[in-house]
């Protein structure tokens, strides 16, 4: 196949895939009041899982500040187009992720012919892994790091005379912020692991710098969730240093494989 046989296949490689996100997009859009009260306004309802869980364990350690707030939280619209455009947003964006499996089985099944054999296993748990990091940043982002931030700053106040009431832009631009900030940055063991195979990453490198890595998270999680208390801070450090010292071991894995790989050859 020439140079424009390949574009003509990639064309509709992209064509089917828009189309899939297009359909997934209206199937979200005319399911807004489950779409919306159910999942993207949940972590605002004081009966959600995370802040029944806090309770409980505010409970029986006697720690008040776990206990969350969030029943105080009235949220607005201030801009006439405001949610119909936050609907479509929403919908698009929710169809891209749910779409992300088939999108990436139409990108694998183009570039797999260019892979020979011994390339497409590793190929194929790249994916997997993928997929995997993604939705479990997902998953942290939405039942842990967004209601622990949200319970904060939705009740801080610098004076009683000052009531919060939060806009629905500022709302949903920090859930899908967070959202897919925490799925880009569980990626990271597969961003080591092909910086690992061409060489530009080390496992030493890693490790020599620890200290600083760990004081980074620090920070990177006091900017995320600014409670004052140890343990909300430590629900985001503790996951996001797990995924470094993982992305240390993945380094160290691919050089000791390259090591046997020497050694034998």
């Amino acid at each position: 196949m020439n140079f424009w046989g390949h574009v003509e296949v990639l064309r509709w490689v992209l064509i089917r895939c828009l189309v899939v996100v297009f359909g997934l997009a209206v199937a979200v859009f005319c399911l807004k009041d489950f779409v919306f009260d159910g999942i993207i306004l949940a972590p605002a309802d004081a009966d959600f899982v995370t802040y029944r869980l806090l309770r409980r364990l505010g409970e029986l350690t006697g720690i008040e500040s776990l206990r969350p707030q969030v029943g105080s939280v009235e949220m607005i619209n201030i801009n006439l187009a405001a949610q119909l455009m936050t609907h479509l947003r929403v919908s698009f964006y929710l169809a891209a992720v749910v779409a992300m499996p088939y999108i990436i089985m139409e990108l694998w099944l183009f570039v797999k012919p260019a892979l020979y054999s011994n390339e497409q296993r590793p190929a194929r748990f790249a994916i997997v892994a993928f997929f995997f990091q993604f939705f479990l940043g997902l998953a942290l982002a939405y039942y842990i790091i967004f209601p622990v931030t949200f319970n904060f700053l939705a009740n801080y106040q610098v004076s009683e005379r000052i009531a919060n009431q939060i806009s629905l832009n500022s709302y949903i631009g920090t859930f899908l912020g967070l959202m897919l900030t925490l799925g880009l940055v569980f990626e990271m063991p597969i961003v080591a692991y092909f910086f690992a195979k061409i060489g530009v990453l080390k496992s030493a490198f890693l490790k020599r710098y620890r200290k600083v890595a760990f004081v980074a998270v620090l920070v990177l999680a006091a900017f995320i969730t600014p409670s004052t208390d140890v343990f909300t801070m430590s629900l985001v450090a503790l996951p996001l240093y797990l995924l470094y010292e993982f992305s240390r071991a993945v380094v160290g894995r691919v050089e000791r494989k390259a090591e046997a790989d020497g050694q034998m050859a």
